[in-house]
């Protein structure tokens, strides 16, 4: 009996697009099997904040430290789900330096690693999805996104209960796109001149 061919694992990155750059990327991980271990949401509850776990909150403490850690690096909007995390990184290198800042992936890797060591476990599914924020509007639906994600946890694409339920209209989607993903841009927030060469 022939042996089938090994499916070959489809890139999460952008070919040939430098993840230093200065731009705003959308990032996504995901705990191993989605399993919900950075947290609770009470579903129906006055608030809809995510009550986090020893882990959520070693997670929480790590994603205010990326800005700290590398020099052009804001975490501009964020949030730590049950079972995921989202992010918007932006890289503003003010004096010029492409490799000032190092690679998207670099940064969650090392992120990665600095969680699990403090939590004693990887709690982490293999790699994570990027969006490379393409325009202000780009930018804004996931500001808003990320911003109601908790109040939408019963229909994200995340919630393990009903794995089959489709995402919220207008959601950021689960996996990138990788056709539409062109090229970074600057949030409104960050003035454009101080992030030319």
């Amino acid at each position: 009996m022939a042996s089938s061919p090994l499916q070959k694992r489809k890139p999460n990155r952008l070919k040939n697009y430098d993840y230093s750059q200065n731009g705003a990327y959308f990032v996504t991980v995901c705990a191993k099997d989605r399993a919900e271990l950075f947290g609770k949401i009470s579903v129906g509850a006055a608030s809809c904040r995510p009550q986090l776990s020893k882990t959520g909150k070693i997670i929480e403490s790590e994603i205010s430290k990326l800005s700290q850690t590398y020099d052009g690096v804001s975490v501009d909007c964020h949030v730590v789900m049950p079972n995921h995390v989202h992010m918007i990184i932006v890289i503003c290198n003010e004096n010029g330096r492409q490799n000032a800042a190092p690679t998207v992936s670099q940064m969650i890797n090392q992120w990665k690693r600095a969680i699990s060591k403090k939590a004693g476990f990887s709690p982490w599914q293999k790699s994570f999805h990027d969006h490379i924020i393409r325009n202000e509007a780009d930018y804004d639906r996931i500001v808003e996104y990320i911003e109601n994600n908790p109040a939408n946890w019963e229909r994200d694409c995340f919630f393990v209960s009903n794995p089959k339920q489709p995402p919220i209209v207008g959601a950021a989607p689960c996996r990138p796109q990788s056709p539409a993903r062109r090229g970074g841009i600057l949030p409104p927030a960050i003035p454009r001149d101080s992030c030319e060469e």
